[in-house]
């Protein structure tokens, strides 16, 4: 197949890729919280929707849509103040809805699988740096002479998801098995509240400090 890269630079790639994957990032720190608040099945369903996010990079990779909105400067500043605002708010609601206590009528509501999917689809998408990385990644992988350019990097940001599975996977069971564990110290998952807010403020804080170039 005259899009999947040989052998050699697959490898390589598979293996950058998962060292990636262990390091951690908002949209991990996203499936930690969910996971823990409000169950497997909004944390799988949060994954799901941090993958499509990648895979709608890929394509704006791919077909060049990605380098125009990093070469505006007005569209790649909506772009990373938008993701700030929306990483800061997550922080807000990970203050104000701990999962460690719960004041009558201030909870949240029940949370749904499409509102987490869609949850990780933004926070993936509104992460300027995700761009940047893919658009510097990628490229070292393929040729620019390679006739089967735009499919080969299709190919390995869609391969990405795969690799990197695993990881997720891990990161929502092993959450999800300690949720119960954790509501019954209030005091660590407080704590685990107020970290994971502060998380979600620094990543905030490094987004809108990134530069297109």
């Amino acid at each position: 197949m005259d899009f999947v890269p040989a052998f050699p630079t697959l490898a390589t790639y598979t293996g950058a890729i998962l060292l990636l994957a262990l390091t951690p990032g908002p949209d991990m720190t996203l499936w930690l919280s969910r996971s823990m608040r409000d169950g497997r099945a909004v944390g799988l369903a949060t994954l799901a929707g941090t993958n499509l996010g990648i895979a709608i990079h890929t394509l704006l990779v791919a077909f060049g849509i990605a380098a125009l909105i990093v070469a505006s400067p007005t569209a790649f500043l909506i772009l990373k103040t938008g993701g700030a605002a929306y990483l800061a708010w997550l922080a807000y609601g990970a203050l104000r809805y701990g999962s460690s206590f719960s004041i009558a009528g201030d909870t949240p509501p029940k949370a749904s699988i499409s509102g987490a999917l869609l949850n990780g689809l933004w926070v993936n998408l509104l992460n300027p740096k995700i761009i940047i990385f893919f658009m510097t990644f990628l490229p070292q992988f393929v040729s620019a002479s390679d006739p089967h350019v735009a499919g080969k990097l299709v190919f390995l940001g869609l391969w990405s998801i795969p690799v990197a599975l695993p990881v997720g996977l891990a990161v929502v069971f092993a959450a999800h098995s300690l949720s119960d564990w954790l509501r019954t110290n209030p005091k660590v998952l407080r704590g685990l509240d107020y970290t994971i807010a502060g998380v979600f403020s620094l990543f905030a804080v490094k987004i809108l400090m990134t530069q297109a170039r």
